[in-house]
Parts: C-alpha cells; sequence; structure tokens
C-alpha cells in the first residue's frame, strides 16, 4: 500500500492537466479509505472496491456526527434540556436501526430508549397516555421512543385493537396533549421513516432468511403488505391531523437505511445551538431530498 502511494506522490508531481489531477485526487482518496482498518477487512472479505468505499465513508462519516451527539448530549444535560425524539414509520423502515446509531456511544446515564410492549389489562383501562407520560425525559435527559402513543393513530385501528370511538378520541387529544409538553418545556421531534411497498418486501424476506433477525418479525409484520392502502390511509389522517406548528412531522426516506441514518442524525443536530456546534469537522446540514418536513403534496409512499 505504501508503495501505491509513493506511486501517486510520482505521478502527482510528473503529470500536467487539470483533469489528469482530478483522477488522481479521487484514486488517491479511494487508496486511503482501503488503507483504513476497515477498509482492510472488507478487502479481505473480497468486497468490490466500490462498496468498500462508500461502506468507510459511511462509517467515517458516522462517526464524525457521533461526536457532535456526544456534545448535544453534554448540552443537554448542562442546560436542563427535557428532548422527545419519536420514531415511526411502517415495519421495517429502519427505526430501530437508526435509534441505535444515535445512542450507540451516548452516555447511558443521560438518555433513555422507549419501546414499550403490548398493553397490559391494568393499562388497558388507563387513560391511553399515562403509560406513555412515566417514561417522559427528565431534566437532563433525551428520550428515543421506537413507536410512540401513535400506535393508536394507525396499528391500532388498522388492526383493530381499539374501537372507533378510542381512535376519535385520541386523534383530537394529542394535537392538546402535545400542546401542552411543549408548552412546559419538553422538545419534541417526530420523525416518520417512509419506505416503499417493495423494499418493505425485500426486509422481510430478509428477516426470514437470516437467522439473527427472525425475533424482528411478527404477526403484524406478516400482515403489513396486505395492509398496505389501510395503513396509507391512517397515515394520511395522522399527518393530516397531528402535524402542528409546534409538533411538526419530519419525513425522512428510508429506502435506502444508510442515508436515513446519517441525515436525521444532521436534523436533530440543526435544532439545537449546543455548545462546539461551529467546531464540527463535518456538515450538519440535513439533505432536503432524504430528510424533510412533511407536507401533503410533496409526500407518497409508493
Amino acid at each position: 500500500m505504501d508503495t501505491i502511494f509513493k506511486d501517486l506522490e510520482y505521478l502527482h508531481a510528473n503529470i500536467d492537466g487539470k483533469e489528469s489531477k482530478k483522477i488522481l485526487k479521487s484514486l488517491e482518496k479511494k487508496f486511503q479509505l482501503l488503507k483504513t482498518k476497515s477498509g482492510l477487512t472488507q478487502l479481505m472479505d473480497k468486497k468490490k472496491i466500490a462498496k468498500i468505499t462508500r461502506n468507510v465513508e459511511y462509517e467515517h462519516e458516522l462517526k464524525e456526527l457521533q461526536v457532535e451527539l456526544i456534545k448535544l448530549q453534554n448540552w443537554v444535560h448542562t442546560n436542563n434540556k427535557r428532548v422527545m425524539i419519536i420514531f415511526e414509520g411502517r415495519d421495517a423502515a429502519g427505526k430501530g436501526g437508526s435509534i441505535k446509531r444515535f445512542t450507540q456511544y451516548l452516555n447511558p446515564r443521560k438518555f433513555r430508549v422507549v419501546a414499550l410492549p403490548k398493553p397490559t389489562d391494568e393499562e388497558t383501562g388507563q387513560f391511553y397516555f399515562q403509560r406513555y407520560f412515566k417514561h417522559l425525559p427528565n431534566r437532563g435527559e433525551i428520550v428515543f421512543f421506537d413507536r410512540s402513543w401513535y400506535n393508536r393513530a394507525i396499528v391500532e385501528p388498522v388492526f383493530d385493537f381499539c374501537t372507533p370511538e378510542q381512535y376519535e378520541k385520541f386523534m383530537k387529544q394529542v394535537p392538546e396533549i402535545e400542546h401542552a409538553l411543549v408548552d412546559d418545556g419538553i422538545i419534541i421531534i417526530k420523525f416518520w421513516f417512509s419506505i416503499s411497498k417493495d423494499n418493505q418486501q425485500k426486509r422481510f424476506k430478509e428477516r426470514m432468511t437470516n437467522p439473527l433477525k427472525h425475533w424482528k418479525l411478527s404477526p403484524v409484520d406478516e400482515k403489513a403488505q396486505k395492509m398496505w392502502k389501510k395503513i396509507t390511509y391512517y397515515k394520511e389522517e395522522m399527518f393530516s391531523r397531528t402535524h402542528t406548528g409546534y409538533a411538526p412531522w419530519i419525513i425522512v426516506d428510508s429506502n435506502v437505511k444508510k442515508n436515513a441514518r446519517l441525515e436525521s442524525i444532521r436534523f436533530v443536530l440543526s435544532q439545537f445551538p449546543y455548545d462546539g456546534k461551529k467546531d464540527a469537522k463535518i456538515n450538519l446540514h440535513h439533505d432536503p431530498e432524504v430528510v424533510e418536513r412533511y407536507h401533503r403534496r410533496t409526500h407518497n409512499e409508493k
């Protein structure tokens, strides 16, 4: 590898022409990526060079963004902020994987991930929001919700887990509840991870064939493709009735998982004036082609 870099230095010194220099610079960048521990490991696995360079670039970007997340977490803790980040989306849209990348290097004492199971008989008889209120962020804390009270907006009515009356009551109450939380100082970010029907099907098939991902399959997952249109109807109702100025829906195109992870992190970082932000070594402006505020005319899941 060192010999290759010496050859590249020689070429830089002896080649003229703007286009030739540009090609050499691109080659040098690729070799630098291949020279990393991750790049060399993937070379040993006989992966294609183009794929290796993409993977290493992604890993580098992710690490730099995770450095910024640590700064953000410290700022939230120091300033006693309360941050609630909701991850919603269709099954297999990549919510859990994104949360994992958000939290990978954070201080576990200053954040929580909430993924509530099916409500107990006792919880079923409570005020609907009660079991979620127990998990709201404390001062200086970030809470990541892997699904949230919005189960009642889509999953429950689609699969008849609630009555029409319960659904209507929820849809009327949730904007008022969120307004009260924001008014009390809680910062709410609501993500919808958007995926196409074809990509969802591909990910389901991968779960079926990969023994390490079998646990992700559920009876609801198996019906998700058949219920696609019904889910779409309730999803659009949810956006229309719960997208507000104080708690807007942020749509993340998650058809490419790695892009969704990077850009959703960038979006969160862009929302806070945390200490050390100006010293970031990476672009903190999210790609509007991947992450955008919900708009009825532009959002569509095919």
